[in-house]
């Protein structure tokens, strides 16, 4: 029985972040929940979809966050709970919605989970999406624990019930993605039937009554906020130094403080309701110091937000020094982590780190140096990105015409580094690839020369690509959509999208077929198998070729993670040691050097090419790539 459904109120379990907030949500009497996966924050429905049959909710996997949160918000006005997730670059997507969703207001419970990305470890940004909270006057939770993350999101859905709006809960990267001990509750026996009332219809017009509405929502929300167990203060009387955090940072600043020695010197603030801050407790405390220092990931909200505070509450408080990103003595980029406040902290109080001795510094960078091997971005061994990434190369040198690949979000952002060959030429946000080669291909009538193509993948497609390629034909674009369809969303763990046979929940679905899709709005549109390299190559260079308007080429192979699952290897790869000569060949080493599958390396012994027979996924694809054809593809 998965971990999240478990009925055994005080049990205590080991749980990831985005799991705790999952089961959270199934204390509250969660009953439907959507989202569009994005690290970090795809654990959280796909922990919900894996006990949704058990539990009688219902889960799904939106084309994308603005859906999703639509999703959910017809739930949440019809008098039940209802969670939706995403990352922070989802919150761009979904904030149209939300942004009028908060005027409206809801009648049941709604709490919206972003899980950031600081240093953008999964994601083309690092924003932060607490500011969106105070532009959408809701208020915002952050926390900083395993437990608080369950018990976070369990109140998020009573305050969300008692103020009829939307509750918000960021979490970062090291609270969704790392585990810790997590006491359960009670699940919750009768919920109730969703009921839209239909004689009260919901609309933020006129905004002169429902922005003022607003206003007072948030105003009850920091009345029951105020004394919240989720804002505390550890340490001394009149700490010499006032540490004030939230999320993450938190531990880390406990950990800095207990590796120093500096409990009796320094205080920690804890703030769990980051907005609308908790007024009564904060003014307390900045009457106890004359130094504070805000350690936050990323942006410096809460320290903004305490400035601004202070302001208004300067004839309470003593003249007092603000550190922390917008004084320089806290990175203004990036994420938290132990070493980087045990720094910090160790630069204003001038107390030694422990560990840093000069021989302790050079052994661990020799042990950097000479047991840390160096890994390059790459696909994964048999990936169809990479053949269909060649293939493109090979048309455009073809061509001739200095074509630009305007590039998108997955698995395939890579194509913009050397294992995708530099063939990706921009990147932003999903479905700009298409967008911008669609403008791009209209530029001929400009003087324009170069072949316009763009690249996406499946789940892409669906979330935002379509709405370019109807501009596209509206406009009469001149580009080609390459459609790298592997059948998963596989950058963020292989969830269903429209075009999976199954929903989030494991049911049968229909598919939607993406060539018949391109086609019914007038695309002429033709399907490939991308490890057929030659072919593909050249069906790309004839279709650049022809200025008659928008077109799609769909290059079809499962991902190889997908395949491993089902059946064995195809073909079993061998490099022929008599026929590979090395660097005599004159290719400068191709296969190893460029091509770059990770099944494929350099036996520096013999000074030739092999096969590393435990990462090979027996694809067959390299033996197109030698000019000696000394790569040898057998029958499995």
């Amino acid at each position: 029985m998965p971990l999240i459904s478990l009925d055994e109120p005080g049990k205590e379990v080991l749980m990831m972040g985005n799991e705790a907030i999952a089961r959270g949500a199934l204390e509250a009497g969660v009953q439907v929940a959507a989202a569009y996966p994005g690290n970090p924050s795809s654990e959280i429905i796909g922990s919900l979809a894996g006990v949704a049959k058990e539990m009688g909710i219902y889960v799904e996997w939106s084309v994308n966050e603005k859906v999703a949160l639509e999703v959910v918000a017809a739930a949440a006005t019809s008098n039940v709970n209802a969670l939706v997730a995403m990352k922070q670059n989802g919150l761009n997507v979904a904030s149209d919605f939300l942004l009028n969703l908060n005027l409206t207001g809801i009648r049941g419970g709604l709490v919206m989970v972003v899980a950031d990305d600081p240093s953008g470890i999964s994601s083309t940004n690092e924003e932060d999406s607490r500011i969106y909270a105070k532009l959408a006057d809701i208020p915002l939770l952050e926390p900083s624990t395993f437990q608080e993350a369950k018990e976070m999101t369990l109140q998020a859905f009573d305050l969300s019930r008692k103020i009829g709006n939307v509750v918000m809960i960021r979490s970062v990267t090291r609270i969704s993605h790392a585990r810790g001990n997590v006491v359960l509750g009670q699940l919750p026996r009768d919920l109730p039937t969703p009921r839209f009332d239909t004689s009260s219809p919901l609309s933020p017009m006129p905004s002169s009554l429902s922005h003022p509405a607003l206003h007072r929502k948030l105003e009850r929300a920091a009345e029951i906020l105020k004394d919240s167990e989720f804002n505390h203060y550890e340490g001394p009387e009149n700490p010499e130094i006032l540490i004030i955090t939230c999320g993450a940072g938190w531990f880390f600043s406990k950990e800095a403080i207990d590796i120093l020695g500096l409990s009796s010197r320094l205080g920690v603030l804890k703030i769990g309701t980051t907005w609308p801050l908790p007024g009564t407790v904060l003014l307390n405390s900045l009457k106890t110091t004359e130094k504070v220092l805000f350690l936050e990931e990323v942006d410096p909200v809460l320290e903004n937000n305490v400035a601004a505070f202070f302001a208004f509450h300067n004839r309470e408080l003593p003249a007092i020094d603000f550190m922390g990103k917008n004084s320089g003595h806290v990175p203004s980029t990036g994420e938290l982590s132990p070493d980087l406040v045990l720094q910090v902290l160790s630069g204003l109080t001038g107390v030694r780190i422990p560990d840093e001795e000069p021989d302790y510094v050079e052994k661990t960078k020799e042990a950097l140096l000479n047991y840390a091997p160096n890994r390059s971005l790459a696909f994964c061994a048999g990936c169809p990105h990479r053949s269909s990434l060649w293939a493109i190369k090979k048309a455009l040198a073809l061509d001739g015409r200095d074509g630009i690949l305007f590039g998108d979000i997955g698995c395939y952002s890579l194509g913009i580094f050397a294992t995708g060959y530099f063939q990706l030429k921009t990147l932003h946000a999903m479905g700009s690839g298409a967008g911008m080669a669609c403008g791009f291909g209209n530029f001929a009538r400009l003087g324009a020369t170069q072949p316009s193509l763009a690249v996406c993948g499946d789940s892409t497609f669906f979330h935002s690509v379509v709405p370019a390629l109807m501009n596209s034909v509206h406009s009469g674009s001149n580009f080609l959509l390459i459609v790298l369809d592997n059948s998963a969303t596989a950058m963020t763990g292989f969830q269903p999208h429209p075009g999976s046979p199954v929903n989030a929940m494991g049911m049968p679905a229909p598919s939607i077929v993406i060539e018949d899709l391109c086609r019914s709005i007038g695309m002429e549109t033709v399907v490939r198998d991308p490890f057929d390299i030659e072919d593909t190559a050249l069906t790309i260079y004839e279709m650049i070729q022809r200025q008659t308007g928008p077109k799609a080429l769909v290059l079809r192979h499962e991902c190889a993670l997908v395949s491993a699952k089902k059946r064995k290897a195809q073909f079993r790869m061998r490099v022929d040691p008599e026929k590979c000569v090395g660097d005599d060949c004159g290719c400068n080493r191709l296969c190893t050097r460029v091509f770059k599958c990770p099944g494929l390396i350099w036996d520096r012994s013999g000074q030739k090419s092999k096969i590393d027979e435990a990462i090979c996924a027996g694809c067959g694809v390299c033996v197109n790539i030698c000019p000696s054809q000394a790569i040898v593809r057998e029958d499995a």
